[in-house]
């Protein structure tokens, strides 16, 4: 993995050390959190933080002291408001492990915790597909992706190594269009007119969960 702030190298070790068989390392929590900053409707913490250790609706992470699921929790929730503010600035930039022998990105864990966050509301991304052409195109793409990922893709092997070579510059492209049409959406869906106004203690429309003056205002 390329050289990272030390509050993620921190958040990975922690993920390594959950008392799980195969746990979602940093790379897949990533993609994980890049899905839920773009989903299409709300989802709440408390639905999709447990999946991340294979919890439940609800269930805290497995630590014993429970100020380390509060620090858990905080760093991986940081984390995700992080990336909302990089896709609103177009700044958005995936976290890749790399090829320690070629030194290229490793895309493929990226894509399948996406996948992952995605199978929490599976009709959400159809309703997506299904409403809107530009991010129709960015769900068949990713799912493609996750196809080759998870050796599922029944693609020729030419048109494998093809989507291999531009994953990596491909992806923060088909985030940043699904972020967009979230944008567009709650544009359309606010009330017109002077209603319309965020108040600064009133939650941030952007959907960090913060107050908007301590967000986007």
């Amino acid at each position: 993995m390329a050289k990272l702030p030390s509050r993620f190298r921190r958040l990975d070790q922690i993920l390594a050390d959950l008392p799980m068989d195969d746990p979602m390392l940093l790379t897949e929590l990533d993609g994980y959190l890049a899905c839920i900053a773009v989903y299409p409707v709300p989802i709440t913490v408390e639905e999709w933080l447990p999946p991340i250790w294979g919890g439940t609706y609800g269930e805290g992470a497995p630590f014993e002291d429970p100020i380390d699921v509060r620090l858990f929790a905080d760093m991986v929730i940081a984390r995700r408001d992080e990336i909302l503010r990089n896709l609103l600035r177009h700044k958005f930039q995936p976290i890749f492990d790399l090829d320690e022998r070629t030194r290229e990105p490793i895309w493929e864990d990226w894509v399948l915790g996406f996948a992952t966050a995605m199978e929490l509301r599976p009709q959400a991304w159809s309703d997506v597909a299904a409403a809107h052409q530009g991010a129709a195109t960015a769900v068949r793409s990713i799912s493609t992706l996750a196809d080759v990922a998870s050796d599922r893709s029944s693609l020729t092997a030419d048109e494998i190594n093809a989507i291999c070579d531009t994953a990596p510059r491909l992806i923060p492209s088909l985030v940043d269009a699904l972020s967009a049409f979230r944008a567009q959406e709650a544009v359309e869906a606010a009330p017109s007119g002077p209603s319309s106004r965020v108040g600064r203690n009133e939650l941030c429309p952007c959907g960090t969960g913060k107050k908007y003056k301590r967000c986007c205002g």
